[in-house]
């Protein structure tokens, strides 16, 4: 087989022996000298030899080797991976091709549809207010939105579904940690769940926010608040109480008060014109079903910045908001949370008393609890992806992902447009390149 372009070896200069392309390299040359160079984009951080990180750099070359074959067998058609540790970039790549029906190569630039990945975003954003007195954990819902003082719960016994009241209100704690009783309606075939939007970015194709909120809020939730853990378009509402408590557009307040100040210039809800070409594209065929594949929020605006999928961004950007997490809320001088903040954020907010369906999402987070919109691991085993007690993330449904693990001073991202099942094995098969390729 031969070598995929981003992993082939440097052509050999043409020998002296040929005026005609000698002739031809000198060309090349002459007119290269005369147009402008191409900019690079800057190191999202400093770089390090792998050695001096911890890591051998013949292990790490296992991504460069198992992203090949990937490609090669079009099961994916690019990548960037990114990894730091310690505060320095130890390895960033892009590999495969940004858009394979137009024979675009990856760039390490490339913008991605971020899918759930927006919801870590749009917590961090929330913490800035609750930081500011702005927004308490234990402020209930109805204090944004009176609609939704009177809420019902739904019980289905014997296939019939009826109704009782919520025995307490939904708090913005139970938005950021999954515990609120909204559900996706995609995630199982329940009565209840035939009622709900099947997913973030159906929402707000449907709806604009106040429209969602208006439908929720008629809705019965599929658990009593503060009771179990269940995904579904809790950040969704979280973000349209950004947007009421911070007086602006959640993408407006979030780029004010998070993104412009990491420095994440290309993080953002509406990919400008002149970036569009940037954006990476799904393979058109799911590599496991055979089935079509797409992704509508690369051609189409919705209604809403909805803050549990609709946002975009670089492998460069979400390695800078993780490193400022890793660093306790500050990158560059900058400070976004405090450290203690950070902390609240990244422990598990489920304890013994909710229900944990963490697991439920996909195998690999047997063992995880959950804090405000990230996972946690709170033991070592269980779960099929490597790691450490204390490693904290989340993942994108479009393929992104990533994580971020305080004992071994690690962040991770990976920006792939791999809808679909497959996804999750490339989750737990990149944790056990990356780990594996670690010597300390």
């Amino acid at each position: 087989m031969k070598p995929f372009a981003p992993f082939a070896a440097t052509a050999s200069a043409p020998s002296v022996r040929r005026p005609g392309a000698l002739r031809l390299l000198l060309a090349v040359l002459v007119l290269s000298a005369a147009l402008p160079a191409l900019a690079q984009p800057e190191d999202p951080l400093p770089r390090v030899s792998p050695s001096r990180a911890g890591f051998s750099a013949s292990a790490l070359q296992r991504i460069d080797r198992f992203y090949a074959d990937e490609i090669a067998r079009d099961r994916v058609p690019g990548a960037v991976i990114a990894i730091a540790r310690e505060g320095r970039l130890v390895y960033y790549k892009a590999v495969g091709m940004q858009d394979k029906a137009s024979g675009t190569p990856m760039r390490v630039d490339a913008i991605f549809q971020l899918a759930s990945m927006t919801k870590v975003l749009t917590v961090v954003t929330a913490l800035t207010l609750f930081e500011e007195g702005k927004l308490p954990l234990k402020s209930p819902l109805q204090q944004y939105f009176p609609q939704f003082g009177a809420m019902q719960v739904a019980r289905v016994e014997a296939g019939a579904m009826r109704t009782e009241p919520a025995r307490q209100p939904i708090f913005v704690q139970d938005l950021m940690r999954h515990t609120s009783g909204f559900t996706y309606g995609g995630r199982a075939n329940s009565p209840v769940h035939k009622l709900y939007p099947l997913s973030s970015t159906a929402a707000a194709y449907a709806t604009d926010g106040a429209g969602l909120l208006d439908t929720l809020s008629k809705l019965p939730l599929l658990y009593q608040p503060g009771t179990a853990w269940d995904y579904g378009l809790s950040t969704d509402v979280l973000g349209l109480v950004v947007e009421k408590v911070a007086g602006k557009r959640l993408g407006v307040a979030s780029d004010e008060r998070v993104w412009s100040r990491l420095g994440m210039r290309d993080t953002t809800f509406t990919v400008p014109a002149e970036k569009r070409s940037r954006l990476a594209q799904p393979l058109p065929l799911d590599p496991i079903s055979g089935k079509p594949q797409s992704i509508r929020l690369l051609r189409e605006q919705p209604q809403f910045d909805c803050a549990g999928s609709c946002a975009f961004s670089t492998a460069a950007d979400y390695l800078r908001f993780g490193q400022m997490l890793l660093n306790g809320g500050q990158l560059d001088g900058v400070r976004v949370l405090s450290p203690k903040t950070v902390r609240l954020m990244t422990s598990d907010h489920l304890g013994k008393d909710i229900q944990n369906n963490v697991a439920g999402t996909e195998a690999g987070r047997a063992g995880y609890g959950f804090g405000l919109g990230v996972a946690v691991r709170t033991e070592p085993g269980i779960a099929a992806t490597n790691g450490s007690v204390g490693d904290y993330s989340w993942n994108g449904a479009n393929g992104t992902l990533f994580w971020v693990d305080p004992k071994e001073q690690l962040v991770v991202v990976v920006m792939a447009v791999s809808p679909g099942d497959i996804r999750k094995y490339y989750r737990e098969q990149i944790a056990a390149l990356v780990y594996g390729a670690m010597e300390r």
